[in-house]
């Protein structure tokens, strides 16, 4: 046994393999009965696909990098309940390809921030934050209400998003562009941020 467990030791090759097949087996026995829970891969009640306006708003928030400071997962912990809401669970995930969860926060947890402030507060606080949270350390991004999203590729992102799994019927990807028509990106984001967390009723 000792003689073995020196071979294992000395040889660093032999090792590398033993510990990729000791971890690839752990992460199988975490990873794979998730599939099978309802409560992971079942949508919340309540829950709706992001129309068209939204995923133009999520594509923005993408790419300006909003994700960097902003997580959208509420742990379950009282200081974070306390402050945020209800915690995150997976079955209000189910429709977000790939997720926004995050892990650093410069700024506040968004998860639950649809509904919690209007939208003129919104539009003041993505054009100059420091006009409504003196304290922000948050950039402007005063172009987003100038630059249209009518040409907006939406309906080639609806249907990659339903071949990851999101229901949308023909009839909502055909109409998707009526939806954006004299919108702005500043339009997009904000509506894409009033939805966020409203499934689950917050507790505050």
């Amino acid at each position: 046994m000792a003689a073995g467990h020196e071979k294992v030791e000395t040889n660093s090759a032999l090792m590398i393999v033993l510990i990729l097949i000791v971890v690839s087996i752990g992460g199988l026995v975490e990873i794979v009965p998730l599939f099978f829970m309802p409560s992971v891969t079942k949508a919340v009640e309540g829950l709706k696909p992001y129309d068209a306006l939204a995923v133009v708003g999520r594509d923005i928030y993408v790419r300006e990098g909003c994700y960097v400071c902003h997580s959208q997962m509420i742990r379950p912990f009282r200081a974070e309940t306390e402050r945020y809401g209800h915690y995150s669970v997976a079955g209000e995930f189910v429709y977000d390809h790939p997720f926004q969860w995050g892990s650093k926060r410069t700024g506040p947890d968004l998860a639950r921030v649809g509904g919690r402030y209007s939208d003129d507060w919104h539009r003041v606080h993505l054009i100059n934050p420091r006009d409504v949270v003196p304290e922000s350390v948050m950039p402007g991004y005063p172009w987003l209400a100038e630059n249209s999203v009518e040409d907006w590729p939406v309906q080639a992102n609806m249907k990659a998003l339903r071949v990851a799994g999101v229901p949308y019927t023909d009839e909502e990807i055909e109409k998707a562009p009526e939806m954006l028509e004299g919108k702005t990106e500043m339009d997009a984001l904000i509506h894409y941020l009033q939805g966020l967390g409203t499934a689950i009723k917050v507790t505050r």
